[in-house]
């Protein structure tokens, strides 16, 4: 006997109605506001309501685990905790923010437990078009370094800026922004490196970087560090992108005193990418960094491809790349495979 489709939508039951009431009377009773999920889900999700003194926000938990299978020749197949780093960040009175990171790392014992490491301790004061930052940070040297680890295309740096560029440091930044067109930037810093707690020789690092975009799709940069009297490093870079594709590139070199110009370490790299679709990201590099006053055994070259996957766009993320170096007195190449799993908070 076959069944006949009615037409129209069908009234709700009894037990629906009664569920219809008693919800409407728990969100009548209880002090709750609705917040947007995450993109990929766009329920909304009842949260308890909160509220944050006049002038601060209430305080942001963020940070993200990288998860990493990398397939190496003559040493197998290897997995990693490549980085997992957690922070914290609010608003104050009076146009003062705070930032604080600190990264889960290993230590140097293969069966050793992970450690607390800090990465960045911040209070920044801004009120356009001007910024004071102080604290551990970035020192302002390249492009690349300064883009945010997780929002990096590839696995790792390039060399010649993983090589040459001052990493995070102690010390006073300020900023000034001419509008959209350019930004200014200047910081004194120990010149100890992370988590150093005294400046050991009295001599301060200084580090400057201007940029500028003179249309919205052209980026130019330049950087230049003094370390003390006897180091001078500089590098420019630009950027390009268009319809949905970027290109960018860097050189960066240093001079030591006492050390003849054709003996200063100095690199490059060229960046390519192209957005296929909204979730997919192809990725190429290409570099050189050489060190002349350490012989020819000092260069290094190499290339990496690879394609971005956005399983949650801005919150999960895999990356399989192919990297080649070639390194050493004979030049000697080396492929390796890898995969990482990226997720954020």
């Amino acid at each position: 006997m076959s069944r006949v489709a009615r037409s129209g939508p069908r009234a709700p039951g009894l037990q629906t109605w009664r569920g219809i009431l008693l919800l409407a009377g728990l969100t009548a009773a209880a002090p709750w506001t609705t917040a947007a999920a995450d993109t990929a889900d766009s329920s909304l999700v009842p949260v308890p309501a909160a509220t944050a003194p006049a002038g601060t926000s209430m305080p942001r938990v963020g940070g993200y685990i990288q998860a990493r299978e990398v397939a190496q020749e003559q040493v197998g197949v290897t997995a990693v905790l490549n980085r997992a780093r957690f922070s914290i960040d609010g608003a104050l009175p009076s146009s003062f923010t705070y930032r604080a990171l600190v990264e889960m790392e290993a230590s140097a014992g293969a069966r050793s437990p992970a450690t607390v490491s800090l990465r960045e301790a911040i209070a920044r004061w801004a009120r356009a078009p001007f910024a004071v930052t102080a604290g551990e940070f970035k020192t302002p040297f390249t492009r690349e370094y300064l883009i945010p680890v997780p929002a990096l295309e590839l696995a790792d740096l390039a060399t010649v800026v993983d090589s040459l560029a001052p990493k995070y440091d102690v010390g006073v930044m300020g900023d000034y922004a001419l509008g959209a067109l350019a930004t200014f930037s200047l910081g004194v810093f120990n010149g100890e490196g992370a988590n150093a707690t005294a400046n050991r020789d009295s001599t301060v690092m200084w580090v400057g970087r201007i940029t500028a975009r003179p249309i919205s799709q052209l980026g130019l940069g330049g950087s230049v560090t003094r370390d003390g009297a006897d180091s001078l490093r500089w590098g420019v870079d630009a950027s390009a992108q268009e319809y949905g594709g970027v290109v960018r590139a860097e050189y960066a070199t240093r001079h030591r005193r006492g050390r003849d110009r054709g003996q200063d370490d100095f690199g490059w790299y060229v960046f390519e990418s192209f957005r296929v679709t909204p979730r997919i990201q192809l990725v190429a590099r290409q570099e050189d960094f050489q060190r002349p006053a350490r012989g020819p055994a000092k260069r290094l070259r190499g290339s990496a491809y690879g394609v971005n996957l956005d399983i949650a766009p801005s919150k999960v993320r895999l990356l399989v790349e192919f990297a080649r170096r070639i390194s050493g007195l004979a030049q000697t190449r080396g492929d390796a495979f890898l995969a990482q799993l990226q997720v954020q908070l």
